[in-house]
């Protein structure tokens, strides 16, 4: 295995002394070997993949050094307008080193929403004309394989990447740097919520541990899960899923579950959910300041207003809540009133350690999903 440091100090040898990146999963360890060992001048945590692309395209303008951005393969997406708008060899060629956690690399064990993405994942390369080369846990030649990918950015200028397995390195964990006395637990709000709400309110919850923790909470109560759709992928826009919904089922309340992460990766949402209108809209951001389910790296969302965020781009009434009392006095306040509603609950980091994953696919909480609402699949 390879350690975080040992691969931060092979960067850091050839040059590279700029880190940014969305955090990941395979990647967690040297993610948290950044955020306790890199300055802030340095190292920044962005909102999305294509802000750290532009980031680290900024940081070589300035420098005339490249970057590295570090992601999940799932958020290759999100990099594709600047990569190919900005740092390709066609337009600015600004190089730029990708660091990417292959989750759903063909033949491994994964959930269905990273097995495409792992599927396509050297095939979206390629087409980009990104050179790539992957490292794992018996990778012993490091130095050489950075030096291949440096030398194609050096006489090509634009991006290269470095594929990461799963299990490739060294364990490192994180050590707290997130609020702690945050009194609530995710999970206990969860269920304070879904006690609140009626049998034709339906709920869109984001990915990661919301959808986890929604789906046992609904099984422990003895109530049903077809109600919930569970946005295991496309983090950033469950809101935005759940304004569609809202505004094809008016007579339903639809309550969104969103995390800080997530909401911070596509902020623009809050101007557009804002402004719709949409009466029938709630949307509950659980903040506890972290991207909780790939590690717990820190996000900025506790030292950022959202509420009053909220509020300037035309969502009604506000409310931020760190109690259970407090959480109890926004739920009776917002649900019965005309939305859209933002409600911004305040939560400790962390999860329980058992906590397991939905039993049904994807498409089988689709169809329950909208059997429930009384929608035929298109077929």
């Amino acid at each position: 295995m390879i350690s975080a440091d040992e691969l931060f100090q092979a960067f850091v040898h050839r040059g590279i002394n700029f880190f940014t990146g969305v955090p990941d999963s395979l990647l967690k360890d040297f993610c948290a070997f950044l955020t306790e060992n890199v300055e802030d001048s340095r190292h920044i945590i962005a909102a999305n993949e294509g802000n750290a692309v532009a980031l680290a395209a900024g940081y070589y303008l300035g420098t005339g050094s490249p970057g590295l951005v570090y992601l999940q393969n799932s958020g290759l997406g999100n990099t594709l307008n600047p990569l190919l708008s900005l740092n390709d060899l066609e337009v600015f060629g600004i190089p730029v080193l990708l660091m990417i956690g292959w989750r759903g690399e063909p033949g491994t064990k994964d959930e269905p929403q990273h097995l495409k993405q792992g599927r396509v994942t050297t095939a979206l390369l390629e087409t980009m004309n990104i050179p790539w080369i992957s490292i794992d846990s018996t990778t012993i030649n490091l130095g050489s394989i950075l030096d291949e990918l440096i030398q194609k950015m050096r006489t090509r200028p634009g991006p290269s990447a470095l594929l990461v397995r799963k299990g490739t390195f060294h364990s490192h964990e994180l050590q707290d740097t997130v609020e702690s006395c945050l009194p609530l637990q995710r999970e206990r709000v969860i269920k304070q919520l879904i006690c609140h709400l009626t049998d034709g309110d339906c709920v869109v919850a984001t990915t990661g541990m919301p959808s986890r923790e929604l789906f046992e909470i609904r099984r422990a109560m003895g109530l049903s899960t077809c109600r919930d759709f569970l946005v295991v992928g496309s983090m950033g826009h469950a809101s935005s899923l759940a304004l569609g919904l809202a505004r094809s089922q008016p007579k339903r309340r639809v309550i969104c579950i969103d995390g800080d992460g997530s909401v911070l990766m596509h902020m623009g949402c809050l101007a557009i959910l804002g402004q719709s209108n949409q009466e029938n809209l709630i949307h509950v951001v659980l903040n506890n300041g972290s991207h909780d389910s790939v590690g717990g790296q820190p996000t900025c969302a506790l030292a950022v207003d959202l509420s009053s965020i909220a509020k300037a781009c035309g969502y009604r009434d506000p409310i931020v809540a760190s109690t259970e009392s407090e959480v109890e006095d926004a739920l009776n306040k917002r649900l019965p009133k005309a939305g859209p509603s933002f409600i911004e609950i305040r939560v400790k980091k962390g999860a329980r350690p058992n906590l397991g994953r939905p039993e049904m696919s994807p498409v089988e909480n689709r169809d329950a999903f909208m059997n429930w609402i009384g929608v035929t699949p298109w077929k």
